[in-house]
């Protein structure tokens, strides 16, 4: 599903696997981003979905996951080994995935296994700005779902397109959330004003006052 010029969907529980977390994919034409990884149990139709779309593979040189839980990370290690793409995550997420955790990933509430990834790039800062190829994906820190759960950002057609991806928690304990920083990352997503939201599992908004709607709702 084409968002904007340079967005699309390329998986979630309606286009790869009923267990997927959205799986979205940024580009210019020349180089490629994808944003998480869905369980891994939809990955041929990941593939699949990715060819239809025109979309080069051998232009994918990054996988960004937003957090460490299951939906989002279990087919890390599978597109890192299709694409071998660079794998970024926030440095306080990565050790969970690294080490295949179950339970801070909640791999076992989907009665299944994560299968540890290598991540490439461990980000460490509150903001962090990655080139693909002539657009610039922001990434920023917003703890609270998870210690190390991130949002991304990117100018497309003018608009800035938000990928949010689970604006609406949930929070756990065995997952080590934080409700004060889950709050306060919200007012931050707010403050961004953005244009479209990409959300993890409700969709995608268009126009700010649907964007401020949908996440003052979890406020």
């Amino acid at each position: 599903m084409q968002i904007t010029e340079h967005v699309y969907q390329v998986g979630g529980s309606t286009l790869s696997h009923p267990s997927d977390a959205a799986i979205y994919c940024v580009t210019d034409g020349k180089v490629t981003a994808l944003i998480d990884a869905g369980t891994g149990d939809g990955h041929d139709r990941v593939l699949k979905n990715i060819a239809k779309e025109n979309i080069d593979a051998s232009a994918i040189h990054y996988l960004f996951l937003t957090h460490c839980h299951f939906d989002h990370v279990g087919g890390a290690h599978k597109l890192r080994g299709t694409f071998n793409c660079k794998v970024v995550a926030h440095q306080l997420d990565a050790q969970y995935i690294e080490a295949g955790d179950q339970y801070v990933t909640a791999a076992n509430w989907y009665g299944s296994f994560l299968t540890p990834c290598t991540i490439d790039i461990k980000v460490n800062d509150s903001e962090k700005s990655f080139a693909i190829g002539s657009l610039t994906l922001n990434m920023h820190h917003i703890p609270g779902h998870s210690p190390g759960s991130v949002a991304l950002t990117v100018e497309s057609e003018g608009k800035l397109v938000l990928f949010g991806q689970d604006v609406h928690g949930p929070l756990n304990d065995v997952l080590k959330s934080n409700r004060d920083d889950y709050i306060q990352s919200l007012e931050f997503l707010l403050s961004l004003d953005a244009d479209i939201l990409c959300e993890g599992h409700f969709g995608v908004y268009f126009g700010k006052e649907e964007v401020k709607n949908f996440i003052e709702s979890f406020l």
